[in-house]
């Protein structure tokens, strides 16, 4: 009994996933516009690091850094900044930077999506005037960003990655189609699926990092690990720490009781 007991918990815990040896990962949820709280957790995830002691360390952002919160532009050059002077940061496209991209591009269809998604507050963390933005017409709204976003930052977000897979692990932004292996997935799924793959019961190719679908708190299921925590409403944002089989987060305060009975 003692016997098959030990064999149990071994093969429990060799089936649990993890990622290589001397590998730390760090996958952060969605951060839509919110600059304060992605400094508070890269802070957090500094210090969780250096308390863990030595280990390759990677940062992963999973998409939607961008709109309905009111500091996109500045989330954007923290990141590129972060990825230039540090060099351990890798950062996913997820459907709102698809449709920001399309509306810089002038694509109507895009643009028109952009500003019914929390774009206007894109464009407004980019220097535009309400009243300003409140007059122009499509037309008028492109050339105006054409001029407002920088190069650079146009540059550094259409880098951005569809799937990062480390170890027993793969990252992407809102999920996967099931029924389909990892290296045929269509970037359509990758950045906008969700009940298909929500929905899902059982154990995939890889255990699937996301965000895209917003939960009260970070999700664990078969399949998955949702890790879009709503930092725009709920004030928190998350971040996945892993480790060889070790799983925690990290995630920002969000407003204390008194913020939130106002």
């Amino acid at each position: 009994m003692i016997s098959k007991l030990f064999k149990s918990r071994t093969a429990a815990k060799a089936s649990a996933p993890s990622v290589p040896e001397g590998q730390r990962v760090y996958a952060v949820g969605d951060i839509h516009g919110c600059a304060d709280l992605l400094d508070e957790l890269i802070a957090l995830i500094d210090a969780d690091d250096a308390e863990r002691g030595p280990a390759d360390t990677l940062l992963i952002f999973l998409g939607d850094l961008v709109d309905r919160g009111p500091a996109s532009a500045a989330v954007i050059e923290r990141l590129r900044t972060l990825s230039a002077t540090r060099g351990n940061v890798r950062c996913l496209l997820g459907n709102h930077e698809e449709i920001f991209l399309g509306a810089l591009d002038g694509e109507p269809k895009a643009l028109r999506l952009f500003c019914r998604i929390g774009g206007r507050e894109t464009v407004l963390s980019y220097g535009m005037e309400s009243t300003e933005y409140e007059r122009l017409d499509y037309e008028e709204l492109v050339h105006r960003l054409t001029d407002l976003v920088p190069g650079e930052h146009r540059a550094f977000v259409g880098n951005f990655e569809d799937m990062i897979v480390i170890g027993d692990y793969a990252f992407v932004h809102a999920g996967v189609r099931p029924d389909a292996p990892l290296d045929r997935q269509r970037t359509a799924d990758l950045r906008w699926i969700r009940d298909p793959f929500l929905d899902h019961r059982t154990r995939l190719e890889k255990t699937i990092v996301h965000g895209h679908t917003m939960t009260d708190d970070i999700e664990h299921r078969t399949h998955r690990i949702g890790v879009d925590t709503g930092a725009y409403k709920s004030g928190k944002l998350t971040a996945l720490g892993l480790e060889g089989s070790d799983v925690w987060h990290l995630q920002t305060a969000g407003p204390s009781l008194e913020d939130a009975s106002t």
